[in-house]
Parts: structure tokens; sequence; C-alpha cells
């Protein structure tokens, strides 16, 4: 019995591996966003003179946006290959980012609401860059999304709080 149980315990923990595909996937997409953003960036350098103040800021809203997304994509999946997959060994590497291989999942959730309401920030942005081609019922509707992703970020950082908070005090015991 103890042979069944050894294996089960290898098959679940070499299943992590089923995981490595998604994590590829996630740097294709960042490939994909590359080239949206190489083409957002062309359109408007071939439209600058001839764009409105407000579509130029707009255009360049986009782009913002768009390597926020690209950024958003490095950190799950730096961290989420390194949390549930295998660390990724650059040895010392100059450029590994500080923060690699010291992002928790809890960490991770927080970094990914934060990276979610910047998007959405930017998105609102540029909804009132371009609010007179809205009506009311949109732009409550965007604004009600944005506070509440705010709202979800500042209870998953509370609740990570507490956790932390009870974690020590149980330590302290």
């Amino acid at each position: 019995m103890k042979k069944v149980e050894r294996g089960l315990e290898l098959l679940m923990f070499n299943s992590r591996w089923l995981l490595a595909p998604f994590y590829i996937g996630l740097v294709v997409a960042v490939g994909l966003l590359l080239i949206k953003f190489a083409q957002e960036f062309v359109h408007l350098l071939a439209h600058v003179f001839t764009s409105s103040e407000s579509e130029v800021v707009l255009a360049v809203l986009t782009l913002v946006d768009m390597s926020l997304v690209a950024n958003l994509l490095l950190i799950i999946i730096f961290s989420g290959y390194e949390n549930f997959v295998s660390k990724i060994d650059t040895g010392d590497h100059e450029d590994r980012p500080e923060w690699m291989g010291k992002v928790d999942f809890s960490g991770l959730k927080v970094k990914l609401i934060a990276s979610i309401v910047a998007i959405s920030a930017i998105e609102l942005l540029k909804s009132f860059v371009n609010v007179a081609a809205l009506d009311n019922r949109e732009l409550m509707w965007k604004v009600g999304i944005h506070v509440t992703l705010i709202v979800s970020g500042v209870l998953f950082a509370v609740m990570d709080r507490i956790a932390v908070t009870a974690e020590h005090a149980g330590k302290e015991h």
C-alpha cells in the first residue's frame, strides 16, 4: 500500500509540469501583444500630424495599456512558473528582476489585482478623454467596474494582511 501511496504522490507532484504549456502560451501572448503594439505605434506615427490632440492622447494611452498588460503577463509567467512548476535558474544574471523568486502566491494575487486596477484606470482615462463619444450609462458602468476592482484589490490586501498577522501570532505562541 505504501508503494501505491508513493506512486500517487509522485504522479501528483509531477503533474505540476502540465502547467508549463500555459506559461509558454503566455510567452507567445506577449509576442502577439508586441505585434499589436508595433501596429498601433506605426499607425500613430503615420497619423500624428493629422490627428487631434485627444486622438494622439488616446493612442498613447492604448500603448501604455498594452505595456501594462505585457508587464502583467511577465509577472504571471515568472511568478506562476516559479511558484507552481520549477525555479527559474538564471544564475547571477545582472538583469534578473529583483522581485523574481520572492513573489509568493499571496504577493502574486496583490500584484495581479494592482495591475488590473491600473489597466482599468487607463481604460477609464481613455473614456474620460473621449467622453463626448460615450453615453452616461456606459460611463457609469466603467466607473462602477473600476471602483469594484479597487475595492476587490483593497479586500485582497486586507485579507493577506490578516493572514500574515494571524500566522505571526501563531508562531509567537
